[in-house]
């Protein structure tokens, strides 16, 4: 069911990082990506897939976690990800991506977990150093990199106190993840 899927797509930053993602099933859920919706059908979003262990360690280091917990550098070995896909956009297609890249990174994580995976999109990286690392053309820029693994960690979605946005960790490492009340989202119906 949909409604289980979207509320199993968490951010997930701790993984078995021993499980390793085929990269045909990687192309499967690139395919989802591929199938969303595209503004003015431009399609302009291109993917870069990393798999072995030497390059995912590269990308690793070149990376930024979870900004409210400011007592956490990221996964530690042995829970960091598997594979990271890297979204591109190419820019002699067309350099407005409209909101293509929300839509397809959603499509690419429901497919994760609807096999029992799951990811962390990343906007905070060193472009220039992911660059050099992957050998990224300069017609392409870097969107996002999305962490992917099998995780590790629980993932509680509750209610939102105080209008207190930020996610924390309780003392068992249990991830919670506060979200404001449907009544407080909707401001009017004609």
């Amino acid at each position: 069911m949909l409604k289980e899927l979207v509320k199993r797509n968490r951010s997930y930053r701790r993984f078995f990082e021993e499980e390793k993602i085929s990269l045909d099933i990687i192309r499967e859920w690139i395919n989802l990506a591929r199938l969303g919706a595209s503004g003015r059908n431009g399609q302009t979003l291109k993917y870069q897939v990393v798999l072995t262990e030497d390059k995912c360690e590269e990308v690793f280091s070149n990376l930024a976690w979870a900004g409210y917990l400011s007592n956490w550098a990221g996964p530690e070995k042995g829970e960091r990800p598997s594979a990271y896909v890297i979204m591109l956009n190419d820019e002699k297609l067309g350099k407005n991506y409209f909101s293509d890249d929300g839509i397809a990174v959603q499509n690419l994580l429901l497919g994760a977990v609807e096999e029992g995976f799951g990811g962390c999109i990343l906007r905070a990286f060193k472009e220039k150093e992911l660059r050099e690392i992957l050998q990224v053309p300069e017609a392409y820029k870097i969107i996002q990199v999305i962490a992917l693994g099998k995780p590790k960690e629980e993932i509680i979605i509750e209610e939102m106190k105080n209008d207190d946005i930020k996610y924390w960790r309780d003392e068992n490492q249990v991830h919670h993840v506060p979200k404001r009340k449907l009544d407080d989202l909707i401001v009017g119906c004609l």
